[in-house]
Parts: C-alpha cells; structure tokens; sequence
C-alpha cells in the first residue's frame, strides 16, 4: 500500500500520540499535478509534481504550537511533532484555542475521484492542449496567435485525525484548460482570455472557451472613453462573483473580530436588494470545489450569507465561534501547511428568472462590463469603499452599443448590493466552483473623460 493510500492511518497514528494534557489535530495531503503550455503547436512546457505535507497542532495550557513538514517519512513525522511540541512554549495563551467540538450534522459524502483522468497519458494532455491552439486559430480571421494553450490537473487525497478520535479524509481530481488569443483589427491588438474546469476530462468545453476568448479579445475594437455620469452597471457571472467574493470576505468572523469588516453587527438586517440571495454551500455537487469536511474535521453544511438581502450569521471556525459565543459553521479553511482560517468555500447565488436579453432590453441606458482592473487596491475592506478600473460596452435603448475602455467605476460594497436591480436567469458555475448570474447594479459613478 503506498502512502498516498495510507494518509488516514498516518494521520490517526500521529493523533494519537497525544500526551496527557495534550489535544492534538494532524492534516496529512499528497498531491499530483501536471501543467502543459503548448504555442505554435509545440510543447512550450511541460511540469508534473508530485507532493506531500503534514501540519501538527499541539494544544496544551491553552496555549497552541504548530509545525509543517514536507514529508511523511516517519522520522521527519517524528521531527515535526517535537516541533509543535517545542513550539506550545513559545505561544501566548488564549482561552479559545482548542479542538473543533464535534456538533452531529451528517456529512455529504463526495467522491470527486476519476480513474480515467488519474490515468490519462503525457501525449493525450499535449494533445488536448494542442486540440484548443488550432481550434483558436481557425476561429477568426482577426485571430492572430494564441499567446497559449493549456492543459493542467490536479489530483489528490488529505486526511485529518484528532487526538479525541475525530478522524476523516477526502480525495478528488479535477483538469482544466485555457487560452490566450491575440486579434487585431488592422489598427489595434487585442487579447482575449477564457478557461474552463471541470472534474472529468470530457466536461470540459473547448468550443466554448474558444469562443469566449475570441469573443473577448475582439469585442474591444476602436473602443473609447466614455463621459462620467452614473449608471447601471451589468456584471456578468465571473465579475458578478469577483464582487460577491469580496463582500463574502467581509463575513467571516476573523474579519469582524479585526475590526475589517462594515457589516459587523449588521447580522440579521436587510443590507443588500431582496432579490439577492447568496449561500455558501460547499454541499453541492456541481461545485468542482464541493467538500464533505472543513479544515477542522466538521461536516460542510449549507450557510446563507444574504438571504433575499438579509445578512446570515458569520462565517465561523470553532476558534472565532468561541471568542463570539457563538457555534461553528464548518467553515475552517486549512492546508495542510497552515493553521486553520476562516471563510467562505463554495458561493451560490440563487438565480432570478430574468434573460439576460430581457435584463439588458429593460435598460435605456447602461454599460456591460467587460473587465475590471485593480481590484486589490481599489477595494477597502474595512469601508467598502470601491474604486477599480473597467472596460465594457455601452448600453443604449436596451441594446448593448460601443465599446468603451479606462474609465473608472466607484461606488461602496454596501451600496452596489442594495442596488442590485436585477438578477439573471444565466447561473454559471465558474472554474473556482463558485456560481453566479448575471446581476445588474444601479447608481454606480462612472468616470471618464
């Protein structure tokens, strides 16, 4: 039996190591990926890793110490539970600090395995790679090159095992593809990008990430600046998601407890449009990113972070449930390498029963964005302040106009949510796992020329 196999008794061994006054949490992971970038038909380049990682926790006197190894060779094993041990002296104390409480919800058991992909050979996933390049190529005749075309996968297995008999493991595997066109019109280049996930091999869509990227890189041509003025703003699924992401970051215990958050306090109000509805559900089986266990060995549940505009509960691990005097919510993040976090990891947003054609078509005037630019430093997370760069086309009469480019859009996360004027029918999951439609955000400033 190989290691990778074994991960589950490697991690109840160690757990199980606890010395008196001593709880004691293990993650154990192993990982292999494989990254292959082909341009002009040949293979640009070619990685495949293959990894593995321990992290022990030690709590004792309320105090934790924690060490990472890169190996699960008994003796470094050995080294790095010393490590945590030795590390407990040197940590301060801390009255919450402790082991997940186990709270009885039932676990929804994923299996994200495939053999076939697991098994895939070096020349089909060059193929594949090289299958998108040419496809891209015959597209368009505006289409000049394909800056790349690439293959990756993923596959592995973690465990997680405590000194009080909690033991769990998952494993998964999941590829993906992407592409990088490059267009010109005769007068300007343009580039385009697109991707797609999936966990088999066969569910992954070429035909459309082709045409997204040629659509991408083609639909900017002789773009403008437009005038300032507010507006609605239309955000399709991925840039939807991009600001839901970022307000789900806002929700989280850590950031309330760090003062990083402007809806702290706020559990329980309406602060965004009733036809808002957003959940995070790593329970669902779309999701490429669906888990039956957090990073602290509790079952995943569904969380609703906004339901019609009214704001859930945070999102707790069983450390900030403890300074908050409230209960887990499953939603510790940890690698094997890190102590556990906290935060979001599968984001839905219920669908609303609008076309896009018709959202659009109820517009007199608007901008479909098309990009955003600056995102980390243009967004305040403490104030919600917001303030990127954009791309997009214009909307006039309800048609979708002119394309128009370096314009600035400002607004706060507070607000653009209680603006949300519309929610598409169009949920798309993402390759991150996540879902969203497409949304329209009113009362946004628009600053051009």
């Amino acid at each position: 039996m190989s290691a990778a196999r074994d991960l589950a008794g490697v991690a109840r061994s160690v757990a199980e190591r606890a010395e008196r006054g001593e709880d004691v949490d293990v993650m154990v992971s192993t990982g292999r990926s494989t990254i292959v970038r082909v341009h002009g038909g040949e293979v640009e380049s070619f990685t495949s890793a293959e990894s593995f990682a321990i992290g022990i926790r030690v709590i004792s006197d309320h105090r934790q110490g924690f060490a990472a190894a890169g190996s699960i060779d008994p003796d470094v094993i050995a080294e790095t539970l010393a490590e945590a041990r030795d590390n407990v002296r040197f940590g301060e104390r801390d009255d919450c600090f402790g082991l997940a409480e186990p709270d009885g919800v039932a676990a929804v058991e994923h299996d994200h395995w495939d053999d076939a992909l697991v098994s895939m050979s070096a020349d089909e996933k060059i193929e594949r790679a090289r299958a998108l390049e040419a496809r891209a190529l015959a597209a368009d005749p505006r289409v000049t090159g394909v800056r790349t075309a690439t293959w990756s996968d993923v596959s592995g297995e973690t465990a997680y095992a405590t000194s009080r008999g909690l033991a769990v493991s998952e494993r998964g595997a999941s590829c993906s593809v992407g592409l990088q066109v490059l267009a010109h019109d005769g007068t300007e280049p343009q580039t385009g990008a697109a991707g797609d996930a999936a966990r088999r091999s066969a569910d992954l869509d070429d035909a459309r990430i082709v045409d997204r990227a040629v659509e991408r890189a083609t639909r900017l041509f002789g773009a403008t600046k437009p005038s300032s003025c507010r507006t609605t703003i239309v955000l399709e699924p991925r840039l939807a998601m991009t600001l839901l992401g970022i307000f789900a970051g806002m929700v989280d215990g850590e950031s309330v407890l760090k003062g990083r958050s402007p809806f702290a306090d706020r559990s329980g109000e309406t602060v965004a449009s009733p036809l808002l509805t957003l959940l995070d559900d790593p329970t669902d089986r779309r999701s490429i990113a669906a888990s039956s266990f957090d990073g602290e060995g509790l079952a995943c549940r569904p969380n609703p972070l906004l339901g019609g505009g009214v704001l859930g509960p945070f999102l707790q691990n069983s450390y900030t449930a403890r300074r908050t005097a409230t209960r887990s919510t499953a939603s510790a993040l940890r690698s094997a390498r890190s102590l556990p976090g906290v935060g979001a990891q599968v984001l839905i947003v219920q669908p609303g029963t609008t076309p896009v054609d018709e959202l659009i078509a109820g517009l007199d005037d608007g901008v479909f964005v098309t990009s955003l630019q600056g995102l980390h430093s243009g967004v305040n997370s403490v104030s919600g302040d917001f303030s990127v760069g954009a791309d997009g086309l214009m909307i006039a009469g309800g048609s979708i106009g002119r394309p128009v480019r370096e314009f600035t859009l400002a607004s706060t996360i507070q607000r653009m949510l209680a603006q949300v004027l519309a929610v598409g029918d169009d949920l798309e999951w993402l390759p991150s796992g996540d879902a969203s439609p497409t949304l329209a955000i009113g009362d946004v400033a628009l600053s051009g020329s």
